[in-house]
């Protein structure tokens, strides 16, 4: 089948497809396994997580905070790292809806893009376990197999989900007007009013406003 084909089902990762957010987690999995200086690491980890949920974070300023945990770090050694998190923290995520929802678009011939705003060091892995086709997330910079503790390109987070969506949709054929995309955030609002076929999934309070005045669909995956 061919992408001009095919239907684009977009989905949000944390607290859409998982029952948690990652990259709250991963923060907490540094802190169980002695890596970070437990007070300060969750002092901030947990201000940056009120700070997304009210709508006022700093991506930056997050992004700069996550990847300084594994900067000078080999990719090998963060990929070890993460398989422990996977094992300990992630599977604990898994929403059965979720994975059946995921197939039932596998069984239309759908496309499946998850784009999310938590670094895709923490999230390729995720959306690989989960089937996924291809992934848009925060990008870590790479220099010579290690990590910098920085970000490169437009973070995935808000407006820019929306302009990372248009760059990867450049040279593809698919039809937005046809699209899903699944979010549990008011962040997304940007892209959900993008795509064709909105669908707020176990949404904050501030998204399931903003879903019953455009009429958009809302269900479950818990």
């Amino acid at each position: 089948m061919t992408q001009d084909q095919q239907t684009l089902a977009i989905f949000d990762l944390d607290n859409t497809l998982l029952g948690g957010d990652s990259d709250h987690a991963w923060g907490e999995f540094l802190i169980e396994q002695g890596l970070v200086d437990a007070a300060a690491h969750r002092t901030r980890n947990d201000g940056f997580y009120q700070d997304y949920s009210s709508g006022s974070l700093d991506i930056v300023a997050y992004l700069k905070f996550v990847l300084g945990s594994i900067a000078n770090q080999t990719t090998a050694q963060v990929d070890e790292l993460h398989a422990d998190f996977m094992r300990s923290t992630i599977e604990s995520m898994w929403l059965p809806k979720a994975e059946a929802l995921l197939e039932q678009h596998r069984d239309n011939g759908d496309y499946l893009l998850i784009i999310t705003a938590t670094s895709d060091f923490i999230t390729a892995p995720i959306a690989k376990k989960l089937g996924i086709d291809d992934i848009l997330a925060s990008n870590a910079e790479i220099i010579n197999g290690k990590y910098t503790g920085k970000h490169t390109g437009t973070p995935c987070f808000k407006e820019g989900k929306v302009t990372r969506l248009n760059d990867w949709l450049s040279d593809k054929n698919f039809d937005l007007d046809k699209a899903w995309f699944y979010s549990d955030s008011h962040n997304d609002i940007p892209l959900l009013k993008v795509v064709g076929q909105p669908v707020v999934v176990d949404g904050d309070e501030k998204l399931l406003d903003y879903a019953k005045a455009e009429g958009w669909r809302c269900i479950s995956l818990r």
